[in-house]
């Protein structure tokens, strides 16, 4: 079906469903994924419809997924109508304050201060039933993207057997950590552009939570690190390890981590379940951009290969890894010298 056929297929079952004619579509947003959402306004009021292909995004696992959150208190767009079939929902709209041009000195620490609150609800309260489980396997096929992706297609790297042993050991570290950890509900990108600043005075405010049909079963500090290691806003090293340790405090008083998880081993947790996120987002961002044409996540490598080096460094037996990777980065503008296809 050419995209032509689809808009005019989602128009229509739009124009059905709210039972008028005149109604129009246009663009709310995208994502990493083949799902795209586009924006009407009816009776004077805006609505998303969200258009997710069957056989390239089944809606499935975001309905069911949303359902679950929302009995948990949390805010995630209610749906009005759902084809399936079709892969088409209509949707509440939360609008379009999202968090990350939101964030500066002023609003941090309420807007991540909601968004904490939310996230400790959703570790107390979202059982983990019938969710796929983050394992090892799981883990492991996420960081062999690096080396395909962004050493080998954008930096034009084939490692060596040396290297590989290096990565191969450093992912081995990343993996026991990640295992190590309570296990808990996981959003899997619970961060500043899924999470939407909403003016209003029920219960369930804010923040606005989306992107979440990839939700498993995993380690208690993944979602932490993807809020306040964003790969789209970053903040001083003292500040974030301020918030990881208010928040395992929170954990601690929840029952869900015990007193042997001091300050130092949370810390760990975070920071290691933080590189396996950034090291696979290296090699998902240089996927979207040449398999997918989605060449604007270039434009967040820097940010996110400051991190992986920045803190793998900081760990004696990751050092070797962060080596690898300083070194084949070197200078390079990551953002504007994509090796040629």
């Amino acid at each position: 079906m050419t995209s032509t056929e689809r808009a005019n297929e989602r128009l229509a079952w739009l124009r059905r469903t709210l039972g008028d004619d005149r109604l129009t579509l246009e663009s709310a947003s995208s994502d990493a994924s083949f799902r795209s959402y586009w924006r009407t306004r009816h009776d004077g009021r805006s609505w998303i419809v969200m258009d997710s292909p069957p056989a390239l995004e089944d809606p499935a696992p975001w309905l069911a997924i949303g359902r679950r959150l929302a009995d948990a208190g949390l805010h995630v767009p209610a749906v009005h109508e759902a084809d399936l079939a079709q892969g088409f929902l209509l949707i509440e709209d939360l609008g379009t304050r999202t968090y990350l041009p939101e964030l500066n000195e002023g609003s941090v620490e309420q807007l991540y201060g909601a968004a904490l609150d939310a996230l400790l609800r959703i570790q107390t309260r979202m059982g983990t039933t019938d969710l796929a489980h983050y394992d090892r396997a799981f883990l492991a096929r996420e960081l062999a993207i690096l080396p395909e992706w962004f050493l080998g297609r954008h930096l034009g790297v084939t490692p060596d057997d040396d290297e590989l042993e290096t990565l191969e050991e450093a992912f081995g570290v990343l993996l026991d950590s990640a295992l190590a950890q309570p296990t808990v509900f996981v959003h899997r990108d619970f961060h500043s552009r899924n999470l939407l600043v909403i003016d209003d005075d029920t219960p369930l405010a804010s923040p606005g939570i989306i992107d979440f049909q990839g939700a498993l079963a995993g380690p208690i500090a993944y979602d932490l690190a993807s809020l306040l290691r964003d790969c789209y806003i970053a903040w001083p090293r003292e500040r974030v390890e301020a918030w990881v340790e208010a928040y395992r405090e929170r954990l601690h008083g929840a029952g869900l981590i015990d007193d042997e998880v001091d300050t130092a081993t949370f810390l760990r947790w975070f920071d290691l379940i933080g590189l396996q996120r950034h090291l696979k987002v290296l090699g998902i961002f240089c996927r979207l951009a040449y398999r997918d044409g989605k060449r604007g996540y270039l434009a967040d490598l820097p940010r996110v290969s400051d991190y992986v080096i920045d803190i793998a460094g900081s760990y004696p037996e990751l050092q070797p890894m962060a080596d690898l990777l300083a070194r084949h980065v070197g200078d390079r503008d990551l953002t504007t010298h994509p090796v040629p296809a």
